[in-house]
């Protein structure tokens, strides 16, 4: 795409391919949101015992799919999106966002719905003065995932955005800095292997620290921060950046053909298997290492999406109109359902025992989606026009709802 001074145009930060596959990208979001949703009602009727954990349902195939941990779906999808403009900078040699755009769209999109979600529940449950304090600092500075106490305070699921913001630093400084680094190689080919090699990189140094904090320090499991901050979850950025790389290596000519096409959806289906199968209960490697292969998977199953022609069951699926409405409005599922939950069980409106998990869920939901959509449209949607207002193009579409956790 040439702009009319001649030069290459940007395409929309965040926009996930030449083709401008959207949709697709956007049903993603939903799936993540909703099994977010389900994975912590889930949780919450999961009873815990000198024997462990007793899920509400014993099916093994109920465990398989209710599950799901997804966080690394919002990660890796995230991550490649935001690295698609800097994967095209180092490896085309196109024109770079500037950090502090890249910044303040980011800061537009994540802070006012974040910040007042905090306040308010932060607010409900600390009626008194002064308060946890602490709590509410570390939060509203995406601290809190160095505090293995008040790491789940407030919005339990929070704690992903840290994580975000601090990808968000890392990809204004690693971004640049890879096209630094690629401009000395004439060939495209080793552009890309520049770009690929420190996506590896990236993504090893947090499976080397579980390896290390599991078998050589014996770190427990609680110890949250040893497991949930940046040096053991940063595998799933990782995992997006290098999605984003093979995207830009692979351009619009890397569309796969019919039979191509057919071996890619069967690697899908066996991504979800294999998905599946990790998200129960299980020792050993399997548990240690259960998020890196998950980023993996998902990055897998995204790719395929991205390469295959459209036309099957499974982009008929993503392109559903429920389900892009649901990627729509997921930032703010995402942040208000469990606040939502924890309140209709202090009020009484979700059953007891672990045979309430289904009617519990389909209550949550019908409380949480519409609140969801009313958040978004009450401030996501007015922040998404006050950078609208501050892009100096408005000749492209400059709102595309990343996906942010």
């Amino acid at each position: 795409m040439t702009a009319a001074d001649g030069s290459r145009a940007h395409p929309p930060e965040g926009a996930p391919a030449r083709s401008g596959r959207v949709r697709e990208l956007e049903g993603y979001r939903g799936v993540a949101a909703l099994s977010t949703v389900v994975f912590h009602v889930w949780q919450h009727y999961t009873t815990y015992g000198p024997e462990g954990a007793r899920p509400p349902l014993a099916n093994g195939f109920a465990r398989a799919f209710f599950s799901f941990e997804v966080v690394d779906l919002f990660f890796v999808l995230s991550a490649y999106l935001l690295t698609l403009s800097y994967a095209r900078a180092a490896i085309d040699r196109e024109p770079g966002h500037p950090a502090r755009t890249f910044l303040f769209r980011r800061a537009v999109r994540i802070l006012p719905l974040y910040w007042t979600a905090i306040l308010v529940v932060w607010t409900a449950r600390n009626p008194g003065l002064p308060g946890d304090w602490r709590d509410l600092a570390e939060h509203l500075t995406f601290t809190q995932v160095f505090d293995g106490e008040r790491i789940f305070y407030t919005i339990g699921a929070s704690w992903s955005m840290s994580l975000e913001i601090m990808f968000y630093g890392a990809l204004v400084v690693l971004g640049p800095l890879a096209a630094r680094a690629c401009r000395p190689f004439a060939r495209r080919g080793a552009r890309v292997a520049v770009c690929a090699s420190g996506c590896a990189l990236l993504f090893a140094g947090p499976v080397a620290w579980l390896a290390v904090a599991h078998y050589g320090l014996r770190v427990p499991v609680t110890d949250w921060p040893a497991y949930y901050g940046p040096h053991a979850r940063f595998h799933a950025f990782a995992a997006g950046m290098l999605l984003a790389v093979v995207t830009v290596a692979l351009g619009e000519r890397g569309r796969l053909g019919a039979r191509a096409s057919a071996l890619a959806r069967a690697a899908a289906v066996g991504a979800l298997l294999a998905l599946a199968w990790l998200s129960k209960d299980h020792a050993g490697a399997a548990s240690v290492f259960y998020h890196p292969l998950a980023a993996l998977l998902w990055t897998v199953l995204i790719h395929t999406t991205v390469q295959v022609r459209r036309g099957g069951l499974w982009h008929r699926c993503l392109r559903a109109r429920w389900l892009t409405g649901v990627g729509l409005v997921s930032y703010s599922l995402y942040l208000w359902h469990e606040p939502i939950m924890i309140w209709l069980d202090g009020a009484g409106a979700l059953p007891g025992g672990p045979g309430g998990f289904g009617p519990a869920l389909l209550v949550v939901l019908a409380v949480a989606l519409p609140a969801a959509a009313a958040s978004y449209w009450a401030i996501e949607y007015p922040a998404a026009l006050l950078r609208r207002l501050r892009d100096s193009s408005h000749r492209r579409r400059d709102y595309y709802p990343e996906l942010s956790p």
